[in-house]
C-alpha cells in the first residue's frame, strides 16, 4: 500500500519504460517474469505484481487478489511447472489469490503464517530457503509495513522481491498497531546490506538502483519524523489531525486517514524513545523535556 505523500518523490526525468499491462507476462530477467493483477487504485498504484521465478520449476510470488482473469494469466504463464506459491504478507491485494492458485496448480502455499484468511502449507522464517533446480530463494523477515512481512532474495540474480516493503514511485504506508516505524527502519537497513542488484516491488516497475532508493526511503522517514517532532515541540501538546493538516497540505480527503496513521507510527516510535508522550490516534501528544 502506497503512502499518501510519496508518489513521484524521486521521479524519472524521462520515463521510457513500457506501460504495465494487466494479464500480460513480461520477462524481467532469464529467471523472472511479472504478471500484473487488474487491481489499480490509489493504494495499489498500477496494480499488484505477481512474479514467476524459474523455468523448469516455478515459484509464484504474491498471487494477488482473488480474480479469475489473473489466475488464468498466472496459470497460462506457469502451468504445471508451478511448484511453490509464496506470499510476502497477507494484505488483501497480495495473498487472497493463493487458495485458487493452489487448487489449480497443486502447489503448496508458503508464508510467515496463517492470517487474514490465508492458510499455509509451510511456515517460513527468516533465512528459510526454497531450493529449485535453477535457483535458490531466501526468505528475509522484514516487519514494519506488516509484522508478518517477508521479502525474498533470488540469490543467483541478487534480485529482491520486496512486496510492500519497498515499491517503485512511492513510499509505503506504516499503519499501527501491526505497522511499526522503528521495525520498518531496521528492516530497511537490513535489506540495504544485502548487496542487491535490483528490487522487484509489489507495485510498480523493476527498481534497478536499489541502494539509492533505500537510502532515500530512510532519509524521507527521518525527515518526516523530524517535522512531526518539531510540531509537537512548538505546540507543547497537539493532536495528530493538527499535525496532518500542517504537513499534508492539499491531500485528497480519502487519503487523510492514511496520513494520520503514518503520523501515528512516527509518534509511537518517538514515544518509545521517550521523546514524546501519548498513545492513541485521537488523543493528545506532549513533548518530553
Amino acid at each position: 500500500m502506497t503512502e499518501p505523500d510519496g508518489a513521484a518523490a524521486i521521479p524519472d526525468p524521462v520515463d521510457t519504460r513500457p506501460a504495465l499491462l494487466a494479464g500480460v507476462p513480461r520477462a524481467l530477467s532469464p529467471l523472472v517474469r511479472r504478471v500484473l493483477a487488474p487491481n489499480p487504485g490509489r493504494m495499489t498504484g498500477p496494480g499488484t505484481n505477481t512474479y514467476l521465478i524459474g523455468v523448469d520449476e516455478i515459484v509464484v510470488v504474491d498471487p494477488g487478489p482473488e480474480d479469475p482473469d489473473h489466475l488464468e494469466a498466472i496459470m497460462g504463464a506457469g502451468g504445471d511447472r508451478i511448484r511453490w506459491i509464496v506470499c510476502t504478507h497477507t494484505h488483501p491485494d497480495h495473498s487472497p489469490g493463493a487458495a485458487a492458485l493452489r487448487a489449480a496448480s497443486g502447489a503448496p502455499v508458503l508464508a510467515f503464517g496463517n492470517r487474514n484468511g490465508l492458510r499455509v502449507d509451510r511456515r517460513l522464517a527468516h533465512g528459510d530457503q526454497i531450493e529449485a533446480t535453477e535457483f535458490r530463494l531466501t526468505a528475509h523477515h522484514t516487519p514494519g509495513h506488516a509484522s508478518n512481512h517477508l521479502c525474498f532474495l533470488l540469490e543467483e540474480e541478487r534480485m529482491l522481491f520486496s512486496g510492500d516493503h519497498v515499491m517503485e514511485g512511492s513510499t509505503v504506508v506504516i499503519r499501527p498497531p501491526d505497522g511499526d516505524m522503528a521495525a520498518y527502519l531496521d528492516s530497511l537497513a537490513h535489506v540495504r546490506s544485502l548487496r542487491l542488484r535490483s528490487i522487484a516491488p509489489g507495485h510498480g516497475h523493476l527498481i534497478e538502483d536499489p541502494n539509492r532508493l533505500i537510502d532515500w526511503y530512510i532519509e524521507h522517514r527521518l525527515e518526516r519524523e523530524a517535522q512531526v517532532l518539531a510540531i509537537v515541540a512548538r505546540e507543547k501538546r497537539t493532536r495528530i489531525r493538527m499535525i496532518v493538516d500542517e504537513l499534508y497540505i492539499g491531500l485528497v480527503p480519502e487519503l487523510v486517514p492514511m496520513a494520520r496513521r503514518s503520523v501515528h507510527a512516527h509518534l509511537l516510535k518517538l514515544a518509545a524513545e521517550d521523546r514524546v508522550r501519548g498513545r492513541t490516534l485521537t488523543g493528545e501528544w506532549v513533548i518530553v523535556r
